[in-house]
């Protein structure tokens, strides 16, 4: 079986050392790196349940990534940990505890590391068959009524109509994940067409390697339930970013961001038919991510109704056409794009009404209201997002963007 490690360190130059010096030893281990300080902050339910071994590097000073070696050990059921202390005479270092080994010296002891890190594998391998015996070691992988192996069971954090919603920890992908278990079993489910989304959604996202579109770690069937795990947002979506004022550069940024993974779906010729802040998630370095694809569908998509003729998405957020049950294409979604981002500048949505109808009139109907003076320089975007007519708007996410460039460069 493979050695399978977490590697943890600042410099990428010591995270490359470090994975040269096991490869010697161990050619087809499995490494995952982290860079501190960099990548967002390793989250408290995680227990590193997939690693033989988690190894964190670090040069002077060493009190930081001391304090979190510590506080990763303090934490039941982690991995042990091997501390590379590349810092000759240092003091401000972790001391050697049962789950800790400490090497330090300045420079990486190739030797050292390799019986280091054989010791914490035996270790972690004792633990897990001790782990393995408990009678509710099985509950461990329970999501529901669902036994998934490969994902440790942190807690359900929602449910949907097709979908229940859990956090988990993703052996496969290292970290902790979002994991949304089907609901029903697909060969005997009169609801065909809600796992068909489901499974459009692994499949739209899957091909796509784009900074501002959701990673999907694993997909699988288990006790004839289908399964995805996803990238976990812990700082929330951008329905929760909406409760305080958002700047307008920073709503600029975040159009730029979402027409961007707009453009990327787009051009695999997919559309997103359910864009709204609850989509659209905040990640640690301020940035955006687009997220569920479960009413994407491929190709030329007319909106489907369904048999109590409610339409498919948010009203708030629909475009004329799509709220109409007519034809839609990529305009649609830039519409749905245009209503957020209306929103983020005032913190209103442009169209609101007693009842759904009552939205989906307006939309088709009712004017625009203006942006307060101020915020004038937005309204020629807005236009172009906003359109009743899709002939009217941007014909493109990328025309879009050059757009904002355009506002950006004369600002």
């Amino acid at each position: 079986m493979a050695l399978r490690l977490l590697l943890i360190a600042a410099r990428a130059e010591h995270r490359l050392l470090v994975r040269k010096h096991v490869e010697v030893e161990w050619p087809d281990a499995a490494i995952v790196e982290h860079a501190l300080g960099r990548d967002p902050p390793i989250e408290p339910e995680f227990e590193a349940s997939g690693f033989d071994a988690v190894v964190i590097v670090s040069s002077r000073p060493l009190a930081g990534a001391a304090h979190l070696a510590s506080e990763l050990r303090a934490r039941p059921g982690f991995a042990p940990i091997v501390f590379l202390a590349l810092a000759t005479g240092a003091t401000d270092g972790p001391a050697p505890a049962p789950g800790l080994q400490v090497l330090g010296g300045g420079r990486i002891d190739r030797a050292a590391l390799h019986e280091a890190l054989g010791i914490a594998a035996r270790e972690r391998r004792k633990t897990l068959a001790s782990l393995r015996a408990r009678p509710d070691y099985e509950q461990r992988h329970r999501f529901g009524g669902v036994t998934i192996r490969g994902h440790r069971f942190i807690r359900q954090i929602g449910t949907g109509g097709m979908c229940s919603i859990y956090l988990a920890e993703s052996e496969r992908a290292g970290r902790i994940a979002v994991l949304k278990v089907f609901s029903q079993v697909p060969d005997v489910s009169d609801k065909v067409a809600g796992f068909d989304r489901f499974i459009q959604e692994y499949e739209i996202v899957a091909g796509l390697r784009h900074g501002h579109v959701v990673r999907i770690f694993d997909l699988g069937i288990a006790d004839d339930h289908a399964y995805i795990a996803m990238e976990h947002f812990p700082l929330g979506d951008l329905r929760r970013r909406l409760k305080a004022p958002v700047p307008p550069a920073t709503a600029l940024a975040y159009l730029d961001e979402i027409a961007s993974a707009l453009e990327a779906i787009h051009s695999v010729g997919v559309l997103h038919r359910d864009l709204k802040p609850a989509n659209i998630m905040l990640r640690a370095d301020g940035s955006v991510c687009l997220i569920d694809f479960g009413l994407a569908k491929a190709d030329a998509l007319a909106a489907d109704l369904t048999g109590t003729r409610e339409i498919f998405g948010t009203p708030y957020y629909m475009s004329p056409e799509q709220g109409h049950a007519e034809q839609i294409d990529e305009r649609s979604d830039l519409y749905s794009l245009g209503v957020i981002f209306y929103e983020m500048l005032t913190g209103q949505k442009p169209f609101r009404g007693s009842s759904a109808m009552e939205v989906i009139y307006k939309h088709k109907r009712a004017s625009v209201p203006a942006l307060p003076a101020e915020l004038a320089a937005y309204e020629p975007i807005l236009a172009g997002l906003l359109a009743k007519s899709p002939a009217d708007r941007f014909g493109s996410a990328h025309a879009l963007r050059q757009a904002i460039a355009s506002l950006r460069d004369a600002a």
